[in-house]
Parts: C-alpha cells; sequence; structure tokens
C-alpha cells in the first residue's frame, strides 16, 4: 500500500516530481499542448507515459516552461536553452542557483543586444530627417564608405530578379 504524506491540515503534500497530466501543465502554465510537444521533441522537457499511453510531466517541469517562456520574451533561441538545460539534472527542478546560472551567462548576450540597439538608434537619429543623399557619407546605410569599392552610382540594392514562371 502507498502512503500519501499529508501536511497539517490533512491535506496531500505536494513534490515537483508529482506526476501531472498535460491538461493539468497547460492549465497550469497558459503554454498550448502543442508547444510542449514540441518542447519534448528538443528535450527541454521530458514526460513520463501512463498506463494508457498519456504524457505525465513532473511537476518541476513548470519551473523549466516558466524559464523557457521568459528566455523566449528576452530572445534567447531555444537551441541556448537547451545548451544550458544540458547541464541540469532532469529529476529536479532546476534551483535558484541554476537560475542564477542561467541568468549570467545570458546577462552578457543581452547587454550586447542593448548596446547594439542603443548605436542604432544614435545613427538613426542622426540620420532621421538629415535630407542625405551621399551614400558615401552616409553611417547608417554605407559604414566607412564599403559600398564605395564596388563603384559609383546606385550599389546599395541588388537587382530584383523576375520570378520564374
Amino acid at each position: 500500500m502507498v502512503e500519501i504524506k499529508r501536511d497539517a491540515q490533512n491535506a496531500p503534500q505536494r513534490s515537483p516530481t508529482d506526476l501531472l497530466p498535460i491538461g493539468e501543465i497547460v492549465r497550469r502554465t497558459g503554454v498550448a499542448a502543442s508547444a510542449l510537444h514540441f518542447y519534448e521533441r528538443r528535450g527541454l522537457i521530458h514526460s513520463e507515459r501512463s498506463s494508457g499511453g498519456h504524457r505525465l510531466y513532473p511537476r518541476h517541469v513548470e519551473r523549466r516552461i516558466a524559464i523557457i517562456q521568459t528566455a523566449k520574451r528576452l530572445g534567447i533561441p531555444l537551441t541556448e536553452v537547451a545548451e544550458q538545460f544540458a547541464t541540469l539534472p532532469e529529476d529536479r527542478m532546476p534551483s535558484l542557483r541554476d537560475w542564477n546560472r542561467l541568468n549570467a551567462s545570458w546577462r552578457g548576450q543581452l547587454a550586447a543586444r542593448r548596446l547594439e540597439l542603443e548605436r542604432l538608434e544614435s545613427e538613426m537619429n542622426q540620420c532621421i530627417g538629415c535630407g542625405c543623399v551621399s551614400l558615401g557619407s552616409c553611417r547608417v546605410f554605407n559604414p566607412n564608405d564599403a559600398l564605395g569599392e564596388r563603384g559609383s552610382g546606385a550599389v546599395l540594392l541588388a537587382p530584383i530578379e523576375p520570378p520564374e514562371e
């Protein structure tokens, strides 16, 4: 007989390894079942199968899904999330220490992207409304007059090929 642990109010204690059906994971995370299947195919999360063949996910998968969703919002590619998850044990919930390590590894990338966006914004501010017609001096479309090496005239755009019929 399996003993169910209960808390002081006689409610069953929950464990990160409790198995939840896919519908419950969908309800709790707001992530579509098709996305969960996709994450599973990519090795980001794992499930077990019930005797009837239904997917059952350990409760700790919710934390992984939260990290995946956060990474997506930050523009971190899923391949990179998978690389980071490969360093975590599959049988437990990622800890605060795990999250801090992931966070530190992504913080540098985000800082570099932020600096690049600020640089582009600065260049745009210099460009918008300037009336510039010289690609030779335009820092946005032709930094360091790289197009000048290809000749004079309209060399910015490649000729448009008609579609094949």
